[in-house]
């Protein structure tokens, strides 16, 4: 991964996140969407603006690619780039997590 890729992408946006980590599996952004309302019962809600644009901005630096299409929606699946700015940011999210509750983070 390169430095600007990483410049831009850690830490992550909370949207940015959830987008990226449904992409797990090929999905439309409306599709995303509900499943990000679903995952944070209701707390985190994404704009029409902020997921398409986000998708596209995303795309462009390769995290993620079209699939296909399903109903004329777009689908979208995250590529190898993808899952390691992904896995990054979870490793510090956990990270984050075990300070706050006092944990050693030497392993």
């Amino acid at each position: 991964m390169n430095d600007k890729i990483k410049r831009i992408y850690v830490p992550m946006t909370e949207s940015g996140f959830y987008i990226l980590f449904c992409l797990q599996a090929p999905q439309h952004g409306y599709g995303i969407s509900r499943r990000v309302k679903e995952l944070t019962d209701g707390a985190v809600t994404i704009s029409a603006g902020t997921m398409y644009g986000t998708l596209s901005k995303m795309e462009k630096d390769g995290l993620i690619v079209f699939h296909g299409e399903e109903e004329k929606r777009k689908l979208y699946v995250i590529t190898e780039l993808g899952r390691e700015v992904l896995d990054i940011e979870i490793r510090r999210i956990e990270r984050l997590y075990k300070n706050s509750k006092g944990e050693n983070t030497d392993e």
